[in-house]
């Protein structure tokens, strides 16, 4: 995308948007990285972002200049928490799109073979997903069945003989049957994570299906508001034959699943205060070189007021998953503790992204300012990985021993 019309750098004399020095908690080894990423992000991402997003189409030449960067699963290479979070939050803050990606690849995808991968799978596929030389996705939502997947799973596995087909708790391949929708880079990936219910026994099985296996049908999501660079599928599973050395041998339920969940729900939440510090970025831009009645935006008191506002809900969602982090280095942080920082981080990015809008006024509603993008990607943020009630329900639960979702 091209530059965006009547607005030049960030002047050099104003404050960062890290307003209490949450990156000195960094070691330096982790702040030269950021510091790369930062310039990988401005040289490769920024001045196309806008362009991938209105055309709905994904860079896939930009992977190997990814893969380059040897940033996937963070903390499995002696990263902290902290890094990991702000990792993703410096992604989102440059595109959404793109941060969405890495997140669904690396902490879903590759992280699962991490946690859940034999010898054998993590030997053929654990070196070539992190590099992207394949890329995978994490198939579990499906048509009917988003929050309530955990108890509503319909997507069948059933064992069977290869050689006879008849149904056998030791045979060496399994039989999917279903449906997933809204499935992130579901649309080219190689492999899929995809979770399914034991017809034997009724249990969570999970299984690494080749994406171009007879009888999986893949059709792209069409006619988004947000995330328009991500390519979300409709997956569908017709008599689709896995090998049983393609079974996660460690998954019998969905508590594996919802550990994996439990991560990548924090990396939403680190979103949030990405998509915030964006928008901050190109609001106080705009009004202190945008001209109205002969002075800037910025000279106007109700306009210091709204970025205040922003800089504040960014800077308190960041405070909470600065603590957060402290926790997950502890191996101490719950669900309820996860589902409030997502809750109340999206709920300041709602505000935050919408105050940003109104600063722009008209050019707050096309994508060549930024912030109509940006207005429009904090709604997927809002809803996934656990929408806000659904958050909000699990914090109530915890804290009121009553549980109001089931």
């Amino acid at each position: 995308m091209s530059a965006s019309p009547g607005l030049s750098g960030r002047p050099a004399e104003l404050p960062s948007a890290d307003f209490f020095a949450v990156e000195s908690l960094l070691s330096d080894t982790e702040r030269n990285k950021l510091a790369e990423l930062r310039d990988f992000l401005a040289a490769e991402i920024a001045p196309h972002a806008g362009d991938w997003w209105n055309a709905a189409e994904f860079p896939a030449h930009l992977l190997p200049k990814l893969a380059a960067l040897e940033l996937s699963t963070p903390t499995q290479r002696g990263y902290s928490h902290l890094f990991a979070g702000l990792v993703i939050a410096e992604m989102t803050r440059v595109d959404t799109s793109i941060a969405t990606f890495f997140l669904v690849h690396h902490d879903l995808f590759v992280q699962s073979l991490h946690s859940f991968g034999s010898a054998g799978q993590k030997e053929r596929l654990l070196a070539d997903a992190s590099s992207l030389r394949i890329t995978g996705a994490f198939a579990l939502t499906e048509p009917m069945h988003g929050s309530d997947v955990a108890g509503g799973l319909e997507t069948t596995a059933r064992r069977i003989s290869s050689t006879t087909g008849a149904a056998d708790d030791g045979g060496d391949t399994w039989v999917l049957n279903g449906a997933k929708r809204w499935i992130g880079n579901g649309t080219f990936c190689d492999y899929m994570l995809v979770w399914a219910r034991d017809e034997a026994d009724g249990s969570v099985r999970g299984f690494i299906v080749d994406a171009t296996l007879p009888g999986v049908s893949r059709s792209r999501i069409e006619n988004k508001i947000a995330l328009r660079t991500v390519q979300n599928a409709d997956i569908v599973f017709k008599d689709v034959r896995v090998a049983e050395a393609d079974r996660f041998a460690a998954i019998s339920s969905f508590d594996g699943t919802r550990e994996l969940l439990r991560s990548s729900r924090i990396m939403v939440a680190w979103q949030a205060v990405g998509q915030q510090l964006a928008a901050f970025d190109v609001a106080r831009q705009y009004a202190v070189e945008r001209q109205q009645f002969g002075r800037p935006l910025a000279h106007f008191q109700l306009i210091q007021q709204q970025l205040v506002t922003m800089l504040g809900n960014a800077v308190a969602s960041t405070g909470m998953l600065v603590q957060l982090a402290r926790l997950q280095e502890q191996g101490a942080a719950d669900m309820a503790q996860v589902a409030l920082a997502k809750s109340y981080a999206s709920a300041r990015m709602r505000e935050t992204v919408a105050l940003g809008r109104s600063i722009l006024g008209g050019n707050g509603i096309v994508t060549d300012y930024r912030m109509a993008k940006i207005f429009a990607d904090a709604e997927a943020i809002y809803t996934y990985e656990g929408s806000y009630e659904i958050n909000s329900l699990i914090v109530g639960r915890a804290i009121t021993g009553v549980s109001a979702i089931a």
